[in-house]
């Protein structure tokens, strides 16, 4: 590797990798890699629901209910729903002061298939409603934390469930060792594809495995606009429109009176115009194509439901040429109160930012912007497809050496992303040649599984009180 300083492009001298090495080798003296083992959430510890609570305020209300009833299925769908809590968790372990953009909410789930713009299948992160700039060790907990808990709701051994966590962690650990090795674009450049993950399941899995992923690849690829608008909408009066499934989908016109309806209406028709100032001139010259025809609310996720997300039916060169576009509101991240507020101006680019930094590669509609609605406030949306070959694979389905090659992958590419924007030198020297980290983190994500075991019992708890409503969707 050379030693050679490097320049930033305002003439600055930079540190060189040795120095950068250095850097994080000493990390060691007052952060060991031992102590990210530990979890001790002290008397002082906020009530999860009352976080949660606090995350409902600004919720529409009607909605509320919807997402206390799919957090307390399990305690995966719990953790699911509670980046909050464990956001002030994170806040109080250790850290070793070196930086990355974070995804924020970087558990199992969040690691799908998604299309590039060249129309390749990667594997990558998907959710960035939370991401921000933090410690690098916050994502690599979310993931490790998850994988425990999802092993545990397949009946996985504890022996099994350490084996995955350890899995994942040492193949962040690794890959960022390699990347720190790597010339800066070879970085930018590296990602996960279709064909690689083929390679590794017939080398990995069993058939029933190698088939899954198979079939996981096929049924990814057909999730499109053109899937969405045969599954999603009906014919009225010979227009198509989009069919309401309340309270799942439910069409603009369907929600408000007709005065209040028609500013909505025209709310969601000023962001789409608006919104394409933040694409690229081609794209936003393609967005200009299309032809917005029917809007509908969508309760997407679980700890994103409540808030404002609305998907819109535009069409092209007929009424058989769609696209399906998806608004959702973009408050302040979790992360905010602990790692520091968002530098820029609006939450919605906060995510959009986040998200092009730390993907291989973006959906091309993927923009922001800021509009007033009618009840006066101005608020925050990101808009993308609603689908673009995405592909999710289910924990429950998995058996323990299908979870651990998945994990693997979520830990690579998490280290890739990471290494985009962090001192991936100083992390990969941190880190180093040994498992220490990688036992550590075993060891913080059992006990942290416990915590969140004890925390969906709170929450069930709160919803038989009467504490909290929950609905069934």
């Amino acid at each position: 590797m050379s030693q050679r300083p490097t320049t930033a492009p305002g003439g600055a001298l930079l540190i060189t990798p040795r120095e950068r090495a250095e850097r994080g080798r000493a990390a060691r003296a007052h952060t060991p890699r031992s102590s990210h083992a530990e979890f001790d959430p002290g008397a002082h510890r906020a009530d999860p629901v009352e976080v949660i609570e606090q995350q409902s305020l600004v919720r529409l209300p009607e909605l509320v209910p919807i997402r206390y009833g799919r957090m307390i299925e399990s305690p995966f769908r719990f953790y699911r729903g509670a980046a909050a809590v464990m956001a002030g968790d994170l806040a109080a372990t250790p850290s070793t002061g070196l930086r990355v953009q974070l995804c924020g909410d970087a558990h199992l789930m969040n690691f799908r298939l998604l299309a590039s713009p060249e129309r390749n299948l990667l594997f990558d992160i998907n959710d960035f409603d939370e991401t921000l700039p933090g410690p690098w060790e916050w994502d690599v907990k979310r993931l490790a934390a998850s994988m425990v808990i999802a092993a545990r709701e397949n009946g996985f051994s504890s022996a099994e469930s350490a084996a995955i966590v350890a899995a994942t962690v040492r193949s962040y650990r690794e890959r960022m060792r390699e990347f720190a090795g790597m010339r800066t674009l070879d970085v930018w450049y590296a990602r996960a594809d279709a064909e690689m993950l083929q390679v590794l399941a017939s080398g990995r899995l069993a058939k029933r495995g190698r088939s899954q992923v198979s079939k996981a690849l096929a049924k990814a690829r057909t999730r499109d606009s053109l899937q969405a608008f045969g599954k999603l909408t009906e014919l009225v009066d010979g227009e198509r429109r989009i069919a309401s499934q309340p309270p799942m989908i439910t069409r603009a016109a369907e929600l408000l009176p007709d005065l209040e309806r028609h500013e909505l209406e025209d709310m969601i028709r000023e962001l789409i115009s608006r919104y394409g100032k933040s694409l690229q001139s081609d794209r936003r010259h393609l967005l200009g194509t299309y032809t917005l025809v029917d809007m509908a609310r969508k309760v997407v996720g679980v700890g994103s439901v409540g808030t404002r997300c609305w998907i819109m039916l535009l069409l092209g060169r007929d009424g058989q040429d769609p696209l399906f576009l998806q608004a959702k509101e973009a408050g302040a991240s979790v992360l905010a109160p602990y790692a520091g507020a968002s530098q820029l101006a609006t939450q919605g680019e906060r995510v959009v930012a986040g998200q092009r930094l730390m993907q291989a590669a973006s959906d091309i509609f993927l923009g922001w912007e800021r509009v007033r609605a009618p009840d006066g406030v101005e608020r925050d949306f990101y808009v993308r497809q609603l689908r673009d070959w995405k592909g999710v694979v289910d924990p429950s389905l998995m058996v323990p050496r299908g979870m651990t090659l998945f994990g693997e992958l979520c830990g690579a590419t998490l280290a890739r992303a990471h290494a985009r924007s962090g001192d991936r030198i100083a992390i990969a020297a941190y880190l180093g040649r040994g498992d220490a980290f990688d036992r550590a983190l075993v060891g913080f994500a059992e006990r942290y599984a416990d915590q969140n075991e004890r925390d969906h019992q709170t929450l069930v708890e709160a919803v038989s009180s009467g504490r909290v409503s929950a609905q069934e969707a």
